[in-house]
């Protein structure tokens, strides 16, 4: 892997990575500092591709770009269409603000648009008592517990409004974006319908989470489907990734864009498959997802991590299970136990 650009853009300033392709980087309020955005020369204006998490210094940085970094261009100073790879706060977190000043509605999936008003409203399994149950019917009953259903909602904090419509986009549709042309595609796994942009001419791939540099980006079990197999999704997306040809410049949310995206996936698929071979073992005896979090993580995990971490350890596990390599138990306190299917 290469990274053609050592140091990211200083914040509220752009860099050109491609021909009419500008980075940007806003601030986040977590121990993953930042979100990588995306500004693309659209004929006489812009297109903004996702829109950082709602803060007061996000929108300052928005500002500055709007009042000092497109000037230069002035038939390129209005922005024509935002659209938002998926509903987490740090990439829809400040598209009401875009779109309300722009007089626009994002484009996005229709899976992460309602996605993102469930999660905004707290309904249809996104709310703590759900969160709970799951997590203890997966062992998780001490105070790490407590300090997940005790924790602020961070979506409301992050999201602060959404726009009320969008304009659909879908697996393989071509949008035209100034004088390039870019094909969606649609992954699953970390997100219901995350859209990715792939630019044939350019050979540019704005990845959005599904393809990051260093880190492996979370893959998890929620409430609202308990017995679904994300990991099988993820995997079947990266198999997508693979298609794109050598040489392609890869746009990532989290890390320096970078280009080898061939090794990166088979990385991330060896990540994933050193997981399952330790559950493979480790099930010869029930397990709850619990018992294996220090097997997955090689880490100490606090705070409302544990939540992420419950989530990917009962992502694998389902995994296994669909598969039909483990078999899903309920023991004597009502919980979850996976071990080998006979």
């Amino acid at each position: 892997m290469t990274y053609p650009h050592a140091e990211p853009p200083t914040g509220g300033a752009l860099l050109n990575v491609a021909p009419g392709v500008y980075w940007l980087r806003m601030p986040l309020p977590f121990v993953l500092n930042h979100i990588n955005l995306w500004l693309l020369e659209d004929g006489d204006g812009w297109t903004i591709v996702d829109c950082g998490f709602a803060t007061d210094e996000a929108r300052v940085h928005w500002d500055n770009i709007f009042a000092h970094h497109l000037q230069g261009k002035p038939l390129l100073r209005r922005i024509k269409r935002v659209i938002v790879t998926h509903f987490h706060p740090d990439h829809i977190g400040l598209c009401d603000w875009l779109c309300e000043r722009f007089n626009l509605v994002p484009w996005m999936t229709q899976a992460e648009y309602l996605q993102a008003h469930v999660v905004h409203a707290r309904v249809g399994g996104t709310e703590r008592e759900p969160m709970a149950k799951m997590l203890m019917a997966h062992g998780l009953t001490d105070e790490r517990l407590d300090a997940i259903v005790q924790r602020e909602n961070l979506y409301l904090q992050g999201v602060p409004k959404l726009p009320n419509a969008h304009r659909r986009i879908r697996d393989n549709e071509h949008i035209t974006i100034g004088a390039n042309t870019w094909r969606v595609i649609v992954g699953h796994g970390h997100a219901p319908e995350h859209a990715s942009l792939y630019c044939e001419a350019l050979k540019v791939f704005i990845s959005g989470d599904m393809l990051l540099p260093r880190i492996s980006t979370n893959i998890s079990i929620w409430p609202s489907a308990p017995e679904a197999d994300p990991l099988g999704d993820f995997l079947s997306a990266l198999a997508l990734y693979a298609e794109l040809p050598d040489g392609t410049l890869v746009l990532p949310s989290h890390g320096l864009p970078f280009r080898g995206h061939h090794a990166r996936i088979a990385a991330l698929r060896e990540h994933h498959g050193v997981r399952l071979e330790r559950l493979r073992k480790v099930c010869a005896e029930p397990q709850r997802a619990v018992d294996v979090l220090g097997l997955l993580f090689e880490r100490k995990i606090e705070g409302h991590h544990v939540m992420f971490a419950m989530g990917e350890a009962i992502a694998h596990l389902n995994h296994l299970t669909r598969r039909g390599e483990l078999r899903r138990c309920v023991n004597a306190e009502s919980q979850f136990t996976f071990s080998k299917a006979a």
